[in-house]
C-alpha cells in the first residue's frame, strides 16, 4: 500500500543536477503581491528581475505590477534570457527587485547574490521547511534575517515540468522578503485564502 503519510508527502528531493522545475501557480503570485507586496509599491516606476523564470509564469504576473521585468533561467524554456544566476552575475544594484522561486538546494545562494543585485529588496518564495537549517541561520537569517515571512494558509501545489489545476500538495510555501534598509527582527505573516480571487483560466494551457 502507498504511504500517503503527511511526512513522506512533504518530503521533494531533486537529484543535483535536477533543473528543479516547479512553476508557481499564477495565482500564487498574484496573491502575494496584493496581501505582502502592496506596502512596498507602487512599483510601476521600478524594476523587477525573476532569475529562475522557467516558462515564465511568474514573470508574467509580476509584469502586471512592475515597469520593468527581466527574466532569464539557467535552462531553455522558451521564455526570457538564457543565463545562470549564478555563475553570470548580474551587476550591484542591476534592478530595485529580485523576486522569485528559485531552485530549492540553491535558494540560499539566489538569496545571497540577490541581496547585491537588488536596490530595493528581494523576495523568495520557499518550502516552509526552508527557515528551518541551524547552518542556514548561521549563513544567512543571524547575520541578515528577512523583514517578513509570508505563510500561505491554503496549499500551493506545484508539479514538475507543469502547471496542473487539479494537482494537490502537502507541502507548505512561504515568501521571505529582505528589504535592503535591513530589519532587525522578523514579522511573521499570513497570506489569506486567495486562489478562488486570483485563479483565471487562461492561466493553464488547453
Amino acid at each position: 500500500m502507498q504511504n500517503r503519510s503527511h511526512a513522506v508527502m512533504a518530503q521533494r528531493t531533486e537529484a543535483a543536477n535536477s533543473r528543479d522545475d516547479f512553476p508557481t501557480p499564477p495565482w500564487a503570485t498574484r496573491g502575494f503581491m496584493k496581501h505582502v507586496m502592496a506596502e512596498f509599491g507602487p512599483f510601476k516606476s521600478q524594476s523587477c528581475l525573476e532569475p529562475a523564470c522557467g516558462a515564465g509564469h511568474m514573470a508574467k504576473v509580476l509584469k502586471e505590477h512592475f515597469g520593468e521585468v527581466r527574466a532569464s533561467d539557467a535552462y531553455k524554456y522558451g521564455y526570457g534570457a538564457v543565463r545562470n544566476y549564478l555563475d553570470v552575475p548580474y551587476e550591484a544594484n542591476a534592478v530595485d527587485w529580485v523576486i522569485t522561486n528559485p531552485p530549492f538546494r540553491l535558494a540560499e545562494d539566489f538569496v545571497q547574490r540577490s541581496l547585491v543585485v537588488a536596490r530595493e529588496g528581494v523576495a523568495v518564495l520557499v518550502r516552509t521547511v526552508f527557515i528551518e537549517s541551524v547552518g542556514r541561520y548561521r549563513n544567512l537569517f543571524e547575520k541578515t534575517p528577512p523583514l517578513i515571512c509570508a505563510q500561505y494558509t491554503e496549499r500551493v501545489p506545484m508539479v514538475k515540468g507543469r502547471l496542473d489545476r487539479k494537482a494537490s500538495t502537502a507541502t507548505g510555501y512561504a515568501w521571505l522578503v529582505w528589504r535592503k534598509s535591513g530589519a532587525r527582527s522578523t514579522q511573521l505573516t499570513w497570506i489569506p485564502p486567495c486562489r478562488k480571487v486570483f485563479e483565471l483560466d487562461s492561466d493553464y494551457p488547453r
